[in-house]
């Protein structure tokens, strides 16, 4: 069945975390604009939603860095971080081994990726879930590409993994949504942090809505660690969902600085019926 949403969204830990420290008129908006998107999300009546993330060390290491990973089990736990932190209660999020392991066997077929029967969810995941999820009733597929570990996935091969994630998702009887989450621009855990590159977020943000591929992959590693800092590196998540949607046409629902959540915090999606 072909793909139901596509979508893509920030993930900092401060969205939660840092909550009452932020603007609350930008902070509400983005709020806001998350629970239009859970709603919008729920109303193409998904029976499984894969999650790109990029992953902060809390399972993958230098010792075992897959380019690409996605998890096979039937739930999954988090957040890895305190919750006091985090300002999320631990969970279990309910996962589908079974819709994995077809996805996993679709994507292999192009895509070399690795496979996971363990996965703790960190900020990455565990953020949008809480907006997006709030129930955690809807079963999660996790997927990583390596996004901080060098040498980092190639952008075109983040692309070319999008177009076998729509292939995937294409070929099973289920309804399935992918939401790809991340930084644009930010520098975390750096003396940095909480710096913003707005223009560079924004026309980031307009090369994903028109789905042009050379522009989104006219980037390298060192212009965007210039620009955007080692955070921009999570660009390949959006990449990813912008190939699965093929061509489709995106709009941004909300994307504003909110220096102490660190990031353009960003809500945005495709048109898949367009």
């Amino acid at each position: 069945m072909p793909l139901v949403f596509a979508g893509v969204c920030s993930h900092a830990p401060g969205i939660t975390g840092r909550a009452d420290q932020a603007d609350p008129v930008v902070r509400d908006g983005f709020y806001a604009a998350f629970e239009q998107m859970r709603h919008d999300l729920e109303t193409t009546k998904p029976d499984a939603v894969v999650i790109v993330a990029a992953e902060h060390f809390a399972n993958f290491f230098m010792n075992n860095m897959p380019s690409f990973a996605i998890g096979m089990a039937d739930f999954y736990d988090g957040p890895i971080e305190d919750p006091d932190w985090l300002a999320i209660d631990k969970f279990r999020a309910p996962g589908s081994r079974d819709i994995s392991t077809r996805l996993i066997a679709e994507v292999m077929e192009t895509a070399d990726v690795s496979y996971c029967e363990e996965w703790k969810f960190d900020h990455g995941i565990a953020v949008p879930l809480h907006f997006l999820t709030p129930n955690f009733d809807l079963p999660v597929i996790p997927v990583n590409i390596n996004c901080q570990g060098p040498p980092l996935t190639p952008l075109a091969r983040a692309w070319n993994f999008g177009e076998a994630l729509r292939r995937a998702c294409d070929a099973v009887p289920e309804r399935i949504a992918i939401v790809g989450t991340g930084g644009i621009s930010h520098w975390p855990a750096t003396p940095d942090s909480g710096k913003i590159n707005e223009a560079w977020d924004r026309d980031f943000l307009d090369r994903w809505c028109r789905n042009d591929r050379d522009d989104l992959l006219d980037y390298t590693d060192e212009s965007v660690y210039a620009d955007a800092g080692q955070g921009g590196f999570e660009i390949r998540t959006f990449l990813t969902v912008a190939a699965a949607a093929q061509g489709a046409i995106g709009t941004v629902h909300f994307c504003e600085p909110i220096p102490i959540f660190a990031v353009s915090c960003t809500i945005a999606t495709y048109d898949l019926a367009g």
